[in-house]
């Protein structure tokens, strides 16, 4: 049985959505684009949702919004994908990396121990779609020690008054956090809709906008679209109507603008996640859990924490006493059955660019451990009962054949 690790969900209402979208004759940003910002900050909680071409492109405009350049610090986690880290790296800042807890995502305590005058935000990670401990990260920066070592450098800054807590909510669109959609833990959330995704649009990224009072989140959002189409006041629709050629360009923006092509992908698969796919989702991380309750090796994803639902976008299944190249040997042998599995994610230390610039695994021992011994299993909404049981009981032969 071919078990592939993570195609896309396509069916007749998103073929026909796009299809529609073709028809139209509007292809470029427009109205599919706003509907699918709509129906994202509704869905989310959030009064406005920015919609642009991916989730490394919003992460950069949120950080240049909020005014974090060269000298700054970002803080994120050593385990994450690489474009948490390069996303603080093109606009100029340096990522200070920190340790992780046993759930994968950031250690509030690890952030402490990091902050100083130069840090400017924090990137928490919801990996395989687990909500950090956001109640924990806020009662960080509520520290009197650490609110008197912030040290603002732009009117945003100065408006917000305390670090920027930013959520790459890459793989948690469809969490809840404290009862609450994902993105009303954080002061803004990234959602990225890439075609591996729990909802995708092929390529492509939302912003949510959470910001406290006394920011305008519809202000925010009007000056996000603007950065985001190279600072033009009219996009193409606006300029396309009788007599409206003229424009401005008032800001050195970025061509950060989702299509609607893509929008048209993105809208009825939200539409189609909400009603469907989030449950079905959830139905194989259950049958996983109950067929590999019973193993000792088996480490089972942390999914429970009252109030907190995951997006059950990735199922980590680590392996306890295995090394790196007897996890490795445990893949190659799954491999050999036809069951695509993968590794979420090499830590960002063990990367090139990253090693070049003087970043060291071995100070972090707790990603490296986790690292070491996981494997990433395939979940989406097509695989069958019997797809399932196959993956795991593969997933046990192989495992229970390399640690004997």
């Amino acid at each position: 049985m071919k078990i592939p690790f993570s195609p896309p969900y396509i069916d007749q209402d998103i073929i026909d959505e796009v299809t529609h979208t073709l028809e139209s004759g509007w292809i470029t940003t427009g109205p599919k684009v706003k509907l699918l910002e709509e129906e994202t900050a509704m869905y989310s909680g959030v009064e406005k949702a920015v919609a642009v071409n991916s989730a490394t492109s919003a992460m950069m405009l949120v950080l240049h919004w909020m005014g974090i350049t060269r000298g700054d610090e970002v803080i994120l986690p050593a385990y994450t994908y690489c474009a948490t880290a390069l996303a603080a790296m093109h606009i100029g800042a340096t990522p200070v990396m920190v340790e992780i807890g046993p759930d994968f995502n950031i250690d509030p305590q690890a952030i402490k121990k990091a902050i100083t005058p130069k840090t400017k935000a924090i990137i928490a990670v919801d990996l395989g779609g687990w909500p950090c401990d956001y109640e924990a990260i806020y009662a960080v920066l509520a520290a009197n020690e650490i609110q008197q070592m912030f040290a603002p450098a732009s009117p945003q800054q100065k408006q917000l008054g305390r670090i920027l807590v930013m959520n790459d909510a890459a793989h948690s669109l469809g969490a809840r956090y404290n009862h609450h959609p994902v993105a009303k833990a954080a002061d803004i959330t990234v959602f990225s809709l890439h075609a591996v995704k729990n909802v995708t649009s092929a390529e492509g990224g939302i912003i949510c906008l959470n910001l406290p009072a006394p920011f305008d989140n519809n202000a925010v959002y009007a000056t996000m679209k603007l950065w985001s189409m190279n600072g033009q006041t009219k996009d193409a629709l606006a300029k396309s109507t009788a007599g409206g050629w003229q424009y401005d360009i008032v800001y050195p923006g970025f061509k950060l603008n989702m299509p609607d092509v893509l929008a048209a992908i993105g809208l009825a698969q939200l539409r189609k996640y909400i009603a469907t796919l989030h449950a079905e989702r959830k139905r194989v991380v259950e049958l996983y859990h109950s067929l590999f309750k019973g193993k000792n090796w088996a480490i089972l994803p942390a999914f429970e924490r009252v109030g907190t639902v995951p997006s059950y976008h990735l199922y980590l299944l680590r392996i306890e006493g295995a090394n790196e190249q007897q996890r490795n040997q445990i893949i190659n042998k799954i491999a050999e059955a036809e069951v695509s599995v993968n590794v979420h994610f090499t830590p960002l230390p063990m990367l090139a660019v990253f090693k070049e610039k003087g970043y060291d695994i071995a100070n972090y021992p707790i990603a490296y451990q986790q690292y070491a011994n996981v494997i990433t299993l395939p979940v989406y909404p097509q695989l069958t009962t019997a797809q399932i049981t196959y993956v795991a009981q593969t997933v046990i032969e192989a495992t229970e054949s390399v640690l004997d």
